[in-house]
């Protein structure tokens, strides 16, 4: 078969087609959410039309509507991603994670799970259930923020130096342990990039602590963090145990993907290129170790 010209390539396009692809890009640049109004000053077509192109969407979990009648990227799109060719991307971080989320859940009898960051969040794209009888559960196509919780820092502290400033300014509290003063934030995450794990204290959410550590790709780029979350009140023997199966696992993705034969410079499903392993920010002072 010959190649088609640009000509025809643009004859026979589908316009239906186009126009869905115009509403996942205004979702993936909205992660907070777009309602009917803005879809339809986006692609320009009638409200009927953008009702029924989204309802068709949120039926095959493509959109996800909220309560409040915005709409978000669907977790169907997660599945989709964990099946694309090694051919079209470097590696599957999905498929190389996976059994590693399943082996450190059945050690541990704790749920686990992989994130990555995602615009202003982090978003969980897989997990494995724990056994236990007080594992928590963690499901893909949850969103999070970046300063609470073990994970969000980890991926926070290997951002780049800007996006850093940028997500400082605005630090939710969510529990009394939460970081909210910014020089506070600097020194947690001076002190991350240090020892190459984090933890939650029960930041995101009360009486639930985690342990997140980094993965990195073949250029020793930070690009999704491990991380078990864990009930409150366990001896810090568990704890210990829990951040080196934590540690272990993220060290055997990361070698895995660097196994793997790179086929272009992109890192696997990554929606950001955060910073090289070590940043220039400096510490404040030495802080007290989460």
């Amino acid at each position: 078969m010959t190649d088609i010209s640009e000509d025809a390539a643009q004859k026979y396009r589908i316009p239906v087609i186009e126009q869905m692809v115009e509403v996942f890009a205004l979702l993936e640049r909205t992660p907070e959410g777009a309602t009917i109004r803005d879809v339809v000053k986006a692609v320009r077509l009638s409200r009927t039309t953008v009702y029924r192109m989204l309802n068709t969407l949120s039926a095959y979990d493509f959109v996800h509507r909220s309560p409040a009648g915005s709409y978000t990227l669907g977790r169907r799109l997660l599945t989709l991603a964990a099946h694309v060719a090694p051919t079209v991307a470097s590696y599957d971080l999905l498929a190389i994670a996976q059994p590693h989320l399943n082996k450190i859940s059945e050690l541990l009898g704790e749920g686990s799970k992989l994130t990555l960051p995602s615009g202003d969040n982090i978003l969980v794209v897989a997990s494995a259930q724990g056994h236990g009888q007080y594992a928590l559960s963690a499901t893909a196509g949850q969103r999070l923020p970046f300063h609470a919780g073990a994970a969000g820092k980890i991926l926070l502290a290997f951002s780049l130096q800007e996006d850093i400033e940028r997500r400082l300014t605005k630090l939710e509290r969510f529990t009394n342990q939460t970081i909210t003063d910014p020089k506070q934030m600097l020194e947690e995450l001076a002190q991350i990039r240090k020892q190459n794990w984090a933890r939650d204290m029960g930041e995101q959410m009360s009486g639930v602590h985690a342990i997140a550590a980094p993965v990195r790709d073949h250029q020793d780029t930070v690009i999704a963090a491990v991380s078990v979350p864990f009930v409150t009140g366990v001896d810090e023997k568990r704890v210990a145990d829990i951040k080196q199966a934590v540690i272990a696992a993220a060290q055997s993705i990361t070698s895995d993907i660097r196994s793997a034969t790179p086929a272009a410079p992109a890192a696997g499903l990554a929606t950001e290129k955060p910073a090289p392993k070590r940043s220039a920010q400096k510490t404040v002072a030495n802080p007290k170790q989460r």
